[in-house]
């Protein structure tokens, strides 16, 4: 298992359980098996490294800086797709209290479908339900994650009078798309202060898988990727809004991505699978 994060700091965050019923196949343990030989960071990946370099050079006021995030951007091709309706009352949150939960439980009765069934070419499936109550009505500066568009235009503003800039940046949008980063998906949530994410996203056994969490900065993201065993595959509990992490399950399975907003305003945020 390799855990990557984008952020610079790693704590230990609020632990999401899981039941299922028993499968003919041994499900037991962590769902994260030896890392597949031809594994090798995707769409995801780029798109949430292009959201940090694009942070740090608007901080710098370096157009370069935002112009290599831009071209990262640019070259990833991801499907937007709207999450399907996670059942609430299948998630229990021990005690009840964003700050404290330590366990989710999907009771027996209401199990998901025992493998992904993603062979029809269609984009991954991602359910969703929300929790908790917002504790501001704070809508936050951003919309939405910044494009590889607004990226471009904030390194022409950084760039304004630097004539040599400028026509890198126009070489660079004039490139568009060639050789694009395909199978990149994106669902887009928008999660007030207070409130918590809960994520139900299949993967399949033996495969390479990645998840990506990209806010838009407006405030701080807890984030924990757990299986259906309630075993923490990947965590981050730190002042960013943005993480990565990629694994190979073992066996077909669903993990959960449980995103609480931990900050004072609204963060719309892309959860983006490979």
């Amino acid at each position: 298992m390799t855990l990557k994060s984008l952020s610079v700091a790693l704590a230990t965050t609020a632990l999401v359980g899981l039941t299922l019923p028993a499968l003919a196949q041994d499900k037991t343990g962590t769902n994260a098996g030896t890392a597949a030989a031809d594994a090798a960071p995707g769409g995801a990946a780029t798109m949430g490294l292009a959201q940090e370099l694009f942070a740090l050079g608007v901080a710098q006021g370096d157009p370069l800086t935002v112009l290599a995030a831009a071209k990262l951007a640019a070259s990833v091709d991801v499907a937007t797709a709207e999450p399907g309706t996670l059942d609430p009352t299948t998630v229990v949150f021990d005690e009840g209290d964003q700050a404290t939960f330590r366990k989710k439980a999907a009771p027996a009765a209401v199990p998901g479908i025992p493998a992904p069934m993603m062979n029809d070419g269609t984009p991954r499936t991602a359910a969703k339900a929300s929790f908790f109550s917002a504790t501001s009505d704070d809508e936050g500066a951003a919309d939405a994650p910044v494009t590889a568009d607004a990226m471009f235009a904030k390194a022409k503003d950084l760039a304004a009078g630097d004539d040599a800039m400028l026509g890198l940046i126009e070489d660079a949008m004039a490139e568009g798309s060639r050789g694009r980063i395909g199978g990149a998906v994106q669902w887009l949530s928008r999660l007030p202060s207070g409130m918590t994410d809960v994520w139900e996203v299949p993967f399949y056994g033996n495969s390479y898988a990645e998840v990506a969490v990209v806010g838009d900065g407006d405030a701080n993201l807890d984030v924990a990727i757990t299986d259906e065993n309630g075993n923490v595959i990947c965590y981050d509990v730190s002042w960013s809004d943005k993480l990565y992490c990629d694994w190979t399950p073992a066996w077909d399975g669903y993990f959960y991505v449980t995103v609480q907003n931990m900050g004072g305003s609204r963060n719309s945020y892309y959860l983006m699978t490979n």
